[in-house]
C-alpha cells in the first residue's frame, strides 16, 4: 500500500503563507491527479486544489487566487498557500489518484493529514 507523508503545517497569522508538500512511500508510475482536501471542525471534508496528469489546476472559490497546486516527478504534491486568512484553519489532506490503464481503473491514496492553524 501506498502510504504519503505531509509536512509543512503549523501557526501562522493572517497573511501570511505556508508551504505544504506530501511525498509518497514509492514511486507512482501514473498519476491521474494530486489533489489537497482540508477538513474543519464540524465540516464536510472539502477539495481545494487539484492537479491533472496534464498539468490542468482547479481551486475551491474560496482559496482561488491565494494558492497553487503544484507536482514534481518525484511523486511528490505541494501546495504554496499564500495570504492566508482564520477561515483556512483546517486539517490538510493531500491525495493521488493512481490510474492502472490496463483495467481503466483508478486507486486513492491519501496522507494523514497536516494541521494548518492561522491565527494571530
Amino acid at each position: 500500500q501506498v502510504q504519503l507523508v505531509e509536512s509543512g503545517g503549523g501557526l501562522v497569522q493572517p497573511g501570511g503563507s505556508l508551504r505544504l508538500s506530501c511525498a509518497a512511500s514509492r514511486r507512482i508510475f501514473s498519476i491521474n491527479t494530486m489533489a489537497w482536501y482540508r477538513q474543519a471542525p464540524g465540516k464536510q471534508r472539502e477539495l481545494v486544489a487539484e492537479i491533472t496528469n496534464v498539468g490542468s489546476t482547479n481551486y475551491a472559490d474560496s482559496v482561488k487566487g491565494r494558492f497553487t497546486i503544484s507536482g514534481d516527478d518525484k511523486n511528490t504534491v505541494y501546495l504554496q498557500m499564500n495570504s492566508l486568512k482564520p477561515e483556512d484553519t483546517a486539517v490538510y489532506y493531500c491525495n493521488i489518484r493512481e490510474l492502472f490503464v490496463m483495467s481503466r481503473s483508478l486507486v486513492n491514496y491519501w496522507g494523514q493529514g497536516t494541521q494548518v492553524t492561522v491565527s494571530s
